[in-house]
């Protein structure tokens, strides 16, 4: 069984959705830690719920960015954690946790990578008036959003949409995608190529495509 450690900063719907798919019996992982940057985190909430571990790190008690997360990457190794998921976690990581952890941190991010990195991504799609946007599970480097892409899930954009709406949409694959990524990594069928996250035996699931009937012209 994986040990899997959390990173979050808000209200942890993605390591709620973890959870749901550990406890429903297809995901056959163990969450070892949550840690979190806010105190007020509802993702805290959550792992009191699930029995989880967790844990309050302020990083405003440490002389430098990389001291941070040297700690953190402390106290992963100290629970035996051997993948880290980043859910929600509004910062950028730094090497002494990559450093520790090397394609073995996992990031959702709610765009079509590489487009539109960073913060608001639905927004930016919204803005610049794509038609398809979605959501993308990648390893984590020392970019903003730059590594290297696992899996992505796709939703058609209507030009009614908002922030909002998107979000409401990509969120629901977000849910999908991320459990199943942490899945694949589970099973030993993921491998990096360079710029290439290859996937024994994987195919495109027409459930990560919101409407694919729009997306491949099947209508």
């Amino acid at each position: 069984m994986l040990n899997l450690g959390v990173l979050a900063s808000g209200r942890g719907s993605n390591f709620q959705a973890i959870i749901d798919e550990i406890e429903g019996g297809r995901l056959n992982v163990s969450i070892k830690l949550l840690v979190v940057d806010n105190p007020d985190a509802y993702a805290i909430e959550r792992a009191k719920k699930h029995g989880i571990k967790y844990i309050y790190i302020n990083p405003k008690e440490f002389p430098s960015k990389d001291d941070y997360f040297r700690r953190i990457a402390d106290e992963l190794k100290a629970s035996d954690v051997e993948l880290v998921a980043l859910a929600g976690f509004m910062r950028i990581v730094k090497k002494p946790l990559i450093d520790a952890f090397p394609n073995k941190i996992m990031n959702i991010h709610p765009a079509l990578l590489p487009s539109f990195p960073g913060l608001h991504g639905q927004e930016q799609a919204v803005d610049y008036g794509v038609k398809i946007s979605g959501c993308t599970v990648h390893f984590v480097d020392e970019g903003m959003d730059t590594g290297t892409v696992i899996i992505q899930a796709a939703v058609p954009v209507s030009p009614d949409d908002t922030e909002d709406t998107l979000s409401a949409r990509i969120l629901k694959l977000e849910h999908k995608i991320f459990p199943e990524a942490i899945r694949l990594y589970a099973e030993g069928r993921l491998s990096v190529e360079g710029r290439v996250v290859k996937i024994k035996g994987y195919e495109l699931k027409d459930e990560y495509i919101a409407n694919p009937s729009i997306v491949n012209g099947r209508q």
